[in-house]
């Protein structure tokens, strides 16, 4: 049976951990660093950035690299007017007018969820290769002020 990681999903910063002899153990990065910045970017080679390597590419390519999208999670377009005017990437509204993230580099639209996953995807791999088995499961932080919408948008990114 595979252990069970505890994931503080960050809306800047974001961290994977495991109990350990009872103990809670936060797992390192590949990059040796025990937080990961809750950042994605896609550079002009086409490949996808996340964590240290996505936030110090960051002013050149602003447009392309997505951060604090944990603002966005489950939230309508017309929610967050106030958050779009703060971030440099555009936030445009969805076919079901959920908030939504248009990367000029990619042409493509991404939901929240489908970040917010990138960023997990990279904390589960760092797991998996500290722990030296798959993981299967995870316990994912949500703030107390996230409703059901929000939460089950996080629920969503994590699987």
């Amino acid at each position: 049976m595979s252990k069970i990681v505890g994931i503080d999903l960050g809306t800047t910063n974001s961290v994977v951990a495991v109990m350990e002899g009872g103990d809670p153990t936060v797992i390192t990065t590949s990059e040796g660093q025990r937080i990961l910045p809750s950042v994605v970017a896609f550079n002009k080679n086409g490949e996808r950035l996340t964590g240290f390597t996505a936030k110090r590419q960051a002013v050149v390519n602003s447009e392309n690299t997505v951060n604090s999208i944990k603002r966005f999670m489950g939230r309508r377009f017309d929610e967050v007017e106030g958050e779009r005017k703060t971030v440099s990437y555009e936030v445009i509204a969805g076919p079901s007018q959920d908030a939504r993230v248009r990367i000029p580099q990619t042409g493509k639209t991404y939901t929240p969820q489908e970040i917010s996953a990138v960023v997990l995807g990279k904390l589960k791999l760092d797991a998996e290769a500290y722990l030296g088995e798959p993981v299967t499961q995870a316990v994912i932080t949500v703030p107390a002020y996230f409703n059901d919408s929000q939460r089950q948008a996080t629920k969503d990114a994590g699987r």
